[in-house]
């Protein structure tokens, strides 16, 4: 159960805990404090129902879940939505552009070839484990760096207008951004399976956790970067560091080692879909080497090409996210119990259905009207002179 904690905790917080000071920005600080409860009980609960789902059904797959409740059209579309979900927003920067070993597109493809592929290739997802605890001791030291700078740093920075708002309009994307981050629905029946004693009180055990103890270290992490940096926040919060920062540069070391110690959770999903998809069986030892290549070969190819975070961490929560967290557990569970959908539980997942499709809808609305701006890698106009009692933007 430890391990399978471990892992758990990893595929929450890996990668997306990144955006969420953005999340804090867009949605207001109080405001976006509450989304960010309400996500994370709604993906514990989700995690739950989508296990509950697969016992009452007889599968063991979200795949062969959906697939027994809505045929192969609910078949498909989950599969696009499990492939493209770890396609989006993997390995981000690391370091600044000043030398080879700094520059971004080197240091992708030297740690995709020493440590990811090398990760990636292995069958059982409980081996993991130690790697995932590696990479909760990375998060929580980027997290203890976050908080130092918001204490030696942010005093520099005067807070922008309205930075303390109850809430602000882009609320919507704040929470897709957040059900970016929390999502684990994916590989939730790869860690279930993983279990000494595959029991739902025990899944639940885990669920509680992992999903607890992800909120805690999200939250905190959030209000640290948001407090530094306030309306100035980017989609990636070490953008928002000055390069000369060595204990931010430090932070940015741990946060691009975390995400190879990530990306490997990830890669076992997309396999699995390709080849429930394309396969319909067990891979072989070559198919199995060769889709990894693959997998790994086409998300570092996409990771060299974009640079903006935010607003893919807005489209990936609004397109992917939402609906493998609030839509689809929900809709499978309401399918397959007994009652009419206004009743007990299954209220709570028709609440959840509904609560989805307005997100999704809103959010990718919302983010295609009123796109936001990124910094493109460029320094952060308080970087000029950071030694300053208060620094402000320019005229």
């Amino acid at each position: 159960m430890i391990s399978a904690s471990f892992n758990f905790i990893n595929s929450i917080i890996g990668s997306g805990i990144i955006g969420l000071p953005y999340a804090l920005n867009q949605a207001g600080l109080p405001l976006g404090l509450l989304l960010l409860i309400v996500v994370a009980f709604i993906t514990d609960y989700s995690i739950i129902l989508l296990i509950k789902g697969g016992n009452l059904s007889g599968t063991n797959s979200y795949q062969s879940l959906v697939q027994s409740t809505f045929g192969f059209p609910g078949f498909l579309i989950l599969s696009v939505l499990q492939f493209l979900y770890p396609f989006i927003g993997e390995l981000f920067k690391v370091f600044g552009p000043d030398h080879i070993l700094a520059e971004r597109h080197f240091v992708i493809l030297l740690s995709t070839v020493a440590f990811t592929l090398p990760l990636s290739l292995y069958r059982n997802i409980e081996r993991l484990g130690k790697v995932s605890f590696l990479s909760m001791v990375l998060t929580l030291t980027i997290l203890i760096i976050v908080i130092i700078r918001a204490a030696t740093f942010g005093p520099q920075i005067v807070p922008t207008e309205n930075a303390w708002a109850f809430a602000k309009w882009n609320a919507v994307q704040a929470a897709g951004i957040m059900s970016f981050a929390f999502i684990c629905h994916h590989n939730s029946f790869l860690i279930y399976g993983s279990l000494q004693q595959p029991t739902l009180a025990n899944w639940s055990r885990v669920t509680h956790v992992s999903v607890g103890s992800a909120l805690i270290i999200s939250a905190a992490f959030a209000v640290a970067g948001y407090t530094t940096f306030t309306g100035y926040t980017q989609g990636d919060i070490f953008e928002n560091y000055c390069r000369n920062d060595n204990l931010a540069t430090f932070g940015r070391f741990c946060f691009g080692l975390s995400i190879i110690t990530t990306f490997p959770l990830e890669c076992f999903v997309t396999r699995e879909v390709l080849s429930n998809v394309i396969c319909k069986r067990d891979l072989s030892k070559t198919e199995h080497v060769a889709m990894t290549l693959l997998i790994v070969a086409v998300c570092t190819s996409m990771s060299l090409a974009f640079d903006c975070l935010g607003v893919v961490l807005e489209l990936n929560g609004v397109l992917s996210a939402t609906p493998l967290i609030f839509i689809i557990p929900s809709a499978c569970f309401l399918k397959l119990s007994t009652g009419r959908w206004y009743q007990g539980e299954n209220l709570i997942s028709a609440v959840l259905i509904f609560v989805g499709l307005f997100v999704m809808i809103t959010g990718l609305i919302m983010t295609g009207l009123y796109p936001q701006d990124c910094s493109h890698g460029a320094e952060m106009f308080y970087c000029a002179d950071a030694n300053i009692s208060a620094t402000v933007p320019p005229e």
